[in-house]
């Protein structure tokens, strides 16, 4: 297929650029702002392949996605720029509604209008698949229930409610004109090129240069991780034998609450990286007030995506998180200058604070 990507400069955008190169896709086009949070670095894997193409563009700018796809003859959208940061939409939420919300109306409106476009065939064979997260569904208690395709919505926090509100368009844009439109909700990712403002990504360079580890509230919370890598080859199946007008729950199977992760990311980093006075990286550990409106518990269930794609994780979670743990060990090279902007002020206030 011809994909395009939006926000593939991001994580898990990135990952997926990656991916489908590796895999053979025809054309990969990669539309990506470059936010705080974007890295052309990322992609250096694939940025010389003549199969890749990058574009800075704002989803926002409605005529510039159409010329986008126009020009590619792109046969699938692939659709995951999004703000997503919890914290950052705590504080200012209006971004959020922005980006997550007009920038995905903007960009379906984009697709219909290239869609409407092409022949029988063409239309046929296109796909718009929207990318959002299980935080659209809230809250659960510790120990009972799961999120499944049928989980009402009830989003907690303004990053969540922009999301929901964005899985809504999309699948209006399916059921009043006919866009064939497919919606993935993923659990908590994780894996190389992490942007760290995020629990593991902070946890392991912070803990790398002995500075505290902040944990919200008791490190109570619990969420599911999946490999970034994992979800790639999810996404993968969705855009091209998901069915239009379907969603997809995307989860690893891999509860653990926060602590407990941060007490394995410090375990790992004993063991590859001993401290240099002697003594556990868990004595870095700091437990900071919790952040409001702070979800309890994430719980997916991909019984769907099991069963009608075939699709299973490849990595434990103990094991995906060894090899972040030895990526990042190793690749000081794309974290140092994001450290650096982040101590100098300029780029990422409050980069200190973990989150999940």
């Amino acid at each position: 297929m011809r994909v395009l990507v939006t926000g593939g400069a991001g994580f898990i955008g990135s990952a997926v650029c990656r991916h489908l190169i590796r895999c053979g896709a025809e054309r990969v086009v990669n539309v990506d702002k470059l936010t705080y949070a974007g890295s052309l670095a990322s992609l250096r894997a694939v940025e010389g392949d003549p199969r890749y193409a990058f574009y800075r563009a704002d989803i926002l700018d409605e005529k510039v996605l159409l010329q986008i796809m126009r020009r590619e003859r792109v046969e699938a959208v692939m659709h995951l720029a999004a703000e997503s940061h919890v914290d950052r939409s705590i504080e200012g939420p209006d971004l959020f509604m922005e980006t997550n919300v007009l920038g995905t109306v903007r960009l379906l409106n984009a697709a219909l209008a290239y869609w409407s476009g092409l022949g029988l065939e063409g239309q046929e064979r296109f796909r718009f698949h929207h990318v959002s997260t299980d935080e659209v569904f809230g809250d659960l208690p510790f120990n009972l229930g799961i999120f499944s395709e049928e989980s009402r919505y009830a989003p907690s926090s303004p990053y969540a409610a922009s999301k929901a509100a964005a899985d809504h368009f999309a699948r209006a844009w399916h059921r009043t004109y006919g866009l064939p439109v497919v919606i993935s909700n993923c659990s908590n990712n994780y894996g190389p090129f992490h942007f760290p403002e995020k629990l593991i990504p902070l946890t392991i360079i912070n803990a790398i240069e002995e500075e505290p580890l902040p944990l919200y509230g008791s490190g109570a919370n619990v969420r599911d991780w999946l490999h970034v890598d994992d979800h790639a080859a999810a996404l993968d199946l969705v855009i091209s034998q998901g069915r239009p007008g379907e969603s997809y729950n995307i989860g690893a199977r891999a509860e653990r609450n926060n602590l407990s992760v941060m007490e394995s990311i410090c375990d790992l980093i004993d063991m590859k990286l001993p401290r240099k006075g002697g003594g556990s990286y868990r004595d870095l550990i700091t437990l900071v007030p919790d952040r409001p409106g702070h979800d309890r518990r994430y719980a997916i269930d991909p019984s769907k995506v099991e069963r009608e794609l075939g699709w299973r994780p490849k990595r434990s979670f103990e094991a995906g998180l060894s090899e972040t743990v030895d990526w990042f060990l190793a690749n000081r090279w794309w974290w140092e200058p994001i450290r650096r902007e982040r101590n100098s002020g300029s780029r990422i206030g409050g980069l200190h604070r973990s989150v999940a």
